[in-house]
């Protein structure tokens, strides 16, 4: 079975999601890609990882990919979260982390778990 991993990122936190999906370049592209329409395209644009756009974040993206995950269509999550900057979507990102935590699906917050995940196979 192919993994779907899902790529997101807080606008204060593309870069570095940028970044680091460089440096996994080789292990990324063994995987079906998702990520938010914002991320996909830098994403795809950079790298040329054919992320797959599934939504925008703010405009229910996060929901969108909650449904994604109650359909059993992900299997990990890498979401570059800015836990510096309030987001007026709070919710939605709560709704997401909640569900994958349900679901045992792991999600990455940050650059250290999203490592652990990538590695993991």
């Amino acid at each position: 079975m192919e993994t779907t991993i899902a790529l997101i990122a807080h606008n204060g936190r593309k870069n570095d999601l940028l970044n680091w999906a460089k440096e996994h370049r080789k292990d990324l592209v063994s995987h079906r890609l998702i990520g938010t329409s914002n991320t996909s395209k830098l994403l795809n644009d950079m790298l040329e990882l054919g992320v797959k756009p599934f939504g925008h974040g703010p405009s229910g993206g996060d929901i969108l990919l909650a449904a994604k995950i109650l359909q059993g269509e992900v299997h990990k999550i890498i979401f570059f979260i800015d836990a510096e900057t309030p987001h007026g979507h709070e919710h939605d990102i709560q709704t997401l982390i909640r569900t994958a935590v349900i679901n045992n699906i792991p999600i990455a917050l940050n650059r250290a778990s999203a490592d652990l995940i990538i590695l993991e196979e």
